[in-house]
């Protein structure tokens, strides 16, 4: 499969794209190593007890304020506790799988896709998004 076509999949036949948890395992093991609760980082960047554990199990992404106020407190360079958000789309289409069988919508294929061809994917969305506005205008005219 080209990447071009993969990009065409991707754009005009998946039914849901969701991007998935990326824990955070560098910063539980330094706040689990120095002692400090989820509640006590929680007031540091500041949010409820819930958010944060949300965002060191991936569900929610961490800015890099939060980062660095999370480095400050836990007197660590951030390097040390940072990871990168690696994109992980979870694909619901038969038209990923190589199943042959009829589909019963279950079936769902995994991908992870490298931050360059991710913004490759952006780039050929936004282009695709500027020809149906073109065709839009053409259409109303």
């Amino acid at each position: 499969m080209t990447r071009d076509f993969f990009l065409f999949n991707l754009i005009f036949f998946c039914k849901f794209v969701k991007m998935s948890d990326m824990q955070k395992e560098k910063l539980r093991t330094v706040r689990k190593t120095k002692g400090y609760t989820q509640q006590e980082l929680a007031d540091v960047i500041p949010t409820d007890v819930s958010n944060y554990s949300r965002k060191e199990s991936g569900g929610v992404s961490i800015t890099q304020t939060e980062w660095q106020k999370l480095a400050k407190f836990l007197e660590v360079p951030v390097e040390e506790i940072y990871e990168e958000e690696e994109a992980k789309f979870i694909i619901e289409n038969p038209v990923f799988t190589d199943n042959t069988g009829v589909n019963v919508g279950n079936n769902i294929a995994t991908t992870n896709i490298s931050n360059e061809l991710s913004i490759e994917i952006i780039k050929t969305m936004q282009e695709y998004i500027g020809l149906l506005k073109e065709e839009i205008n053409r259409l109303k005219k």
